[in-house]
Order: structure tokens, then sequence, then C-alpha cells
């Protein structure tokens, strides 16, 4: 007897009797019997993401809400010479000839800061704004190694602002002070370097 080639109608059914998954052969083979489920593959619990509280800015008393006095102003986004806040422009020393003002508050809200990218940040994100240039800075404060925060070590913390130590128009670090700011105590930079205490003294100094 010769060889005879099997239908394709019959190839068919035995290629698809090949996929079928296994527990579902077994139900077909057994009536009555439960098919049971693949076991679901085991996942990795997601990371929480880090939570930074930043304390609120020191902000200097009746400074802000900036809109209090800006709200009726009108809208000038022309680098000049401002004819009020004398007392900012008197010591701004953060790279004059290259930014001014509208460089980081929004002249659209002044109640928020502005990223290089024109999106608004609150004043309490300020660390987002300064990280655009002192990157390794940000970096730092964000692991603890750079400024002050408080809390626990594996969860929720409390960390200073950058302008908590560094005033934004003068930044250079010369100090801080304890202040109340809205009716809690912080700290804030100092406008002018503090004098260093002086050394304590050595026990052969006191003998004398």
């Amino acid at each position: 007897m010769g060889y005879v080639r099997p239908r394709m109608g019959a190839l068919a059914v035995v290629a698809a009797l090949a996929v079928v998954p296994g527990w579902a052969r077994a139900a077909e083979a057994a009536p009555g019997a439960t098919p049971k489920a693949p076991a679901a593959k085991a996942t990795r619990p997601e990371a929480k993401p880090v939570l930074v509280q930043a304390e609120a800015p020191p902000f200097s008393e009746g400074i802000y809400p900036c809109s209090a006095c800006h709200a009726g102003m009108p809208k000038n986004g022309t680098r000049r010479e401002l004819v009020f806040h004398d007392e900012q422009q008197s010591i701004f020393d953060h790279g004059a000839d290259q930014r001014w003002c509208l460089d980081c508050h929004d002249l659209q809200n002044r109640d928020v800061l502005r990223l290089a990218n024109g999106a608004p940040v609150p004043f309490t994100e300020s660390y987002r704004l300064c990280g655009q240039c002192h990157g390794d800075k940000y970096r730092d404060w964000r692991v603890g190694v750079h400024g002050k925060r408080v809390g626990h070590w594996n969860g929720e913390k409390t960390y200073f602002l950058c302008v908590n130590c560094h005033n934004p128009h003068s930044p250079r670090f010369k100090g801080v002070q304890e202040i109340v700011s809205g009716g809690k105590k912080t700290v804030a930079p100092t406008l002018t370097y503090l004098k260093p205490e002086p050394r304590p003294k050595r026990p052969e100094e006191q003998r004398r």
C-alpha cells in the first residue's frame, strides 16, 4: 500500500491541539473537573517615591504674597533697573550681568517662581529652580549630604530649603540666624558674614 498524504484539515487540528494549554486538555479529558489556571508570575513591589517635604521659605515680614503689591501693576517683561525693591537691588550678587528678576520670578503670577522652560513652581519647591544651575549641590541636598534635613532616615523627612541658608539674591554663604516666619521658628541667611567665635583656650593657657 502506498503512502497517503494527509489532508490539510487534519494537520490543522493536530497543530491546534499542540498549542492548547495542558490544563485545558486535562479539563477536556476529565469531564466535571475544575480547570486550574496557570500560576501568576511573581512581581516585585513598586518602590515608594521619596517624599520631599521642604520647610516654608523664610519670607521677610510683609513681603509675601507678592501679588499684594504687584496685582495692580502692568506686566512688563523688559529687563530694566527697577524703581523699587532697593533692598534687593542693593545686595544683588547672583550673576548680575547674566540675569535679572524675571529669570526666576514669574511675570504672570508673582506668587510663584519659574523654571528656565517657563514652568511655574511654588516657593516651597524653589530647590527645583536652584537645581537647574547647581545640579551637583541639588543632588547632594537630595541625599542629605548638603544642607539640613530632619525626620526619619528611612521614611518621611523635612528638608530645609536652599534659601534657609543662602540668600537667593546674594547666595554666597555668610551664616544663618533664627527667625520667626509664619508663626514658626526657622533659620534664614544673614546678609553679612558672622564673626566666628574665638577658639577655646588650651589647658596650658587656662593655667597661666
